[in-house]
């Protein structure tokens, strides 16, 4: 059984290893805002548990252990997450701190009952997969919003950026998830985008943009 700070550990490698082959004790570090000796000093405790293969300036990688463990704790919380919007009328920006302590609970019994009462959620409010029990996602098909044309249409399904900032952002412009929209403009000079959202048209930059995801309806 791994402690709280264990558990955050290989859920920061398996989200940064969807990024990168060999995960570095600075990027963790940075995620974990601590020290890279302490990172170190982690890496070597769960290498010694089976759940990590470290090696010095190559970096780490999870075992096939401790991947399913980091698995676990993202199915853990994304259910938490579904929950706390679906039920619990949470906003899809308050959420992810509260989640972050409900992730660690152990009880499989409790995560199997909670799976079922909310319907066995295929994603989470933010649009991200929810593995199932064994460790299975569902196969998700979206591109970035920035990555469509003028006249092409979609509905939103996701976003790649969680930050209270963003989300509340978006909320404010009503871009949240199961929206359709369609693309109206978009600008040469700084590759900002007009969206057509209902009866109404709104400009988001293009930073914005490359953080909403969508899934695509072609050309109307």
């Amino acid at each position: 059984m791994q402690s709280y700070t264990e558990e955050n550990y290989l859920k920061i490698i398996y989200h940064l290893a969807e990024k990168t082959t060999n995960v570095q004790t600075n990027a963790i570090a940075e995620q974990m805002q601590t020290k890279p000796a302490s990172v170190t000093d982690m890496i070597k405790k769960l290498a010694d548990k089976g759940l990590v293969d470290y090696i010095k300036y190559q970096g780490v990688t999870l075992t096939e252990t401790g991947k399913n463990t980091a698995i676990d704790i993202v199915r853990k919380h994304r259910l938490w997450e579904v929950f706390l919007v679906n039920k619990l009328n949470f906003k899809w920006d308050e959420v992810h701190d509260v989640a972050e302590e409900l992730e660690h609970i152990k009880s499989i019994e409790l995560i199997e009952r909670l799976d079922e009462f909310l319907g066995f959620p295929k994603a989470d409010p933010h649009g991200d997969p929810i593995p199932d029990k064994n460790g299975r996602f569902a196969k998700t098909q979206f591109i970035k919003l920035i990555e469509l044309k003028v006249g092409d249409s979609g509905t939103i399904t996701g976003v790649s950026q969680h930050s209270s900032a963003f989300l509340k952002h978006l909320e404010k412009l009503g871009l949240t998830l199961g929206k359709q929209i369609q693309i109206s403009d978009i600008t040469d000079f700084d590759g900002s985008v007009e969206i057509k959202l209902s009866d109404k048209q709104i400009n988001i930059s293009r930073e914005v943009a490359k953080h909403i995801l969508i899934s695509s309806n072609g050309k109307n």
